[in-house]
């Protein structure tokens, strides 16, 4: 068959891009006749999560070859119904990704699969190791051979690793050699593998489909397909499943503070998503209310900034009696750009998305409530638009707090040098934003938004409070400089050596 061109649907990375990378999001099922297809769906729910290729691997059972597609763009553009045909098999995982470790290239697509002593094995991960650097000099140096330039195949080089007697041994010495961020599925012969890091820094959950299982990234997966949401892999759980049934087992021998990704919460997470037991919409509605309790202003309107700042708006409207008015309109069919904007077009990054009411907010107050403001490009453009729509008065209010760090734990934000909060104060980054106030949700207000303890979190990138400091400096292009030394990572010219916990 002719391959097929596919044209790939995503946020360009380059200098000044404003938004907050996604991360992966991961799907399985095991024991339904139609695995392939339910994990299309349940990635075509997760696309959220990553836009920048999609994979499926499927497996009829021990003896029999897996088979795997995957490809770079969207899951509706990687798949049809012909290549789901030949997705056989009652097991099969899948991944849309967004790349956080690792250029976005079709080698570094997943789910990644490998033949080796132990069988055939396959993989999809969402997070960040913060030892992939260490660990694949240390392989690298024993003769191992990468294909990709993604931390995801370290760990399955380390699970073909010959391993001492034991039932699930190899398994559980691979996944206590690594560091960071993970939550993982993974495709044996003989089972599904589900595991999160002992920290929990990102979702995971089990559901069940009549007799089948289903693992998913977020649970608005398991409405798509009417599968029932059993509970979430607990930190540091390894979850095995197999015709006999499921074993869960607990490798790690130190218990470690938990430290969830409350930016799952602000941005990442689908609004109908539960995470710890917690609806995402509802938690964003409460961080606009204490948003509005913090940073209360005369106004005559609240205008969200689709998608994810429209639960806040309603939060910040309902507590402060300001009117809610959706001024921006979004376009939800933006492809790919082929035409490069000139003057012809001003302002074309920014209206190419969102279109503004001007008759709405013509000699207006308004408060323009959005998630979070990362490099501040796309919010200035923003500002400027409402400007030149007649605004009397714009009110900025972001319902988190200020971005001053960077993340290692899957998260692309980008160097610190380049985040605005790390660069100026808040009276500068007003300034250059051209807006009357500003106010940013206080880590506090988050927490309390969340309904949780604050030791259940990692708010790492407001308050560079690392619960597991690399020990060397990171960034997603890592395993792509061959070879390197390595230098110490230093916050306040000291090397970061201990967990700092809130």
């Amino acid at each position: 068959m002719a391959r097929k061109e596919v044209f790939l649907h995503k946020r360009v990375t380059k200098p000044g891009f404003p938004y907050p990378k996604h991360e992966c999001g991961i799907f399985g099922v095991f024991g339904h006749p139609r695995a392939s297809e339910l994990t299309y769906y349940g990635l075509y729910a997760l696309q959220h999560r990553g836009q920048e290729s999609a994979g499926i691997a499927a497996s009829e059972g021990p003896g029999k070859p897996f088979r795997v597609h995957k490809g770079m763009g969207l899951v509706s553009q990687v798949f049809d119904s012909l290549t789901l045909r030949s997705l056989q098999g009652s097991r099969a995982i899948g991944h849309v990704r967004y790349s956080t470790t690792g250029s976005s290239l079709l080698k570094n697509a997943q789910p990644i699969v490998v033949s080796c002593a132990r069988g055939q094995l396959a993989i999809a991960h969402n997070g960040n190791l913060v030892n992939a650097g260490q660990l694949r000099d240390e392989l690298e140096a024993k003769g191992s051979i990468f294909q990709t330039t993604t931390d995801s195949e370290i760990i399955l080089h380390l699970l073909a690793q010959p391993a001492e007697p034991g039932e699930h041994q190899g398994l559980l010495r691979a996944l206590r050699r690594i560091r960071g961020a993970f939550s993982l599925v993974l495709l044996t012969e003989n089972a599904l593998v589900a595991a999160r890091d002992p920290f929990g820094f990102r979702p995971l959950s089990l559901g069940t489909l009549e007799d089948a299982v289903v693992i998913s990234s977020e649970t608005c997966a398991f409405d798509l397909i009417h599968a029932r949401w059993v509970r979430d892999l607990a930190p540091g759980e390894v979850l095995i499943v197999t015709e006999e049934g499921q074993k869960s087992l607990f490798p790690y021998s130190a218990s470690l503070p938990e430290a969830f990704c409350v930016f799952e919460f602000v941005y990442f997470a689908r609004p109908d998503s539960n995470l710890l037991g917690k609806n995402v919409s509802q938690v964003r509605v409460q961080m606009g209310i204490e948003l509005a309790r913090e940073h209360p202003v005369e106004a005559d309107l609240v205008i969200p900034v689709p998608d994810s700042g429209i639960y806040a708006a309603l939060g910040y409207a309902q507590e402060s009696k300001i009117p809610f008015y959706p001024a921006f309109v979004r376009n939800h069919y933006i492809g790919r750009t082929f035409l490069q904007p000139t003057q012809l077009i001003r302002d074309f990054s920014v209206r190419i998305k969102l279109n503004l009411i001007d008759e709405a907010i013509r000699d207006k107050r308004v408060v323009v409530v959005d998630d979070s403001v990362v490099r501040g490009t796309t919010a200035r453009g923003r500002i400027m638009t409402l400007r030149e729509a007649g605004a009397r008065e714009v009110h900025l209010r972001i319902s988190c707090p200020p971005h001053r760090y960077a993340c290692y734990y899957g998260i692309d934000f980008p160097d610190p040098s380049c985040l605005l909060a790390n660069q100026m104060d808040l009276a500068q980054i007003q300034t250059y934003l051209g807006v009357d106030s500003l106010g940013y949700l206080s880590v506090e207000g988050m927490i309390r938004a969340c309904g949780l303890p604050a030791n259940r979190f990692c708010t790492a990138c407001f308050t560079g409070c690392y619960p597991l400091p690399p020990h060397h400096p990171m960034d997603k292009f890592v395993l792509e400089r061959r070879p390197g030394s390595v230098t110490p990572l230093l916050v306040d010219d000291e090397p970061m050596e201990q967990p700092c916990l809130l």
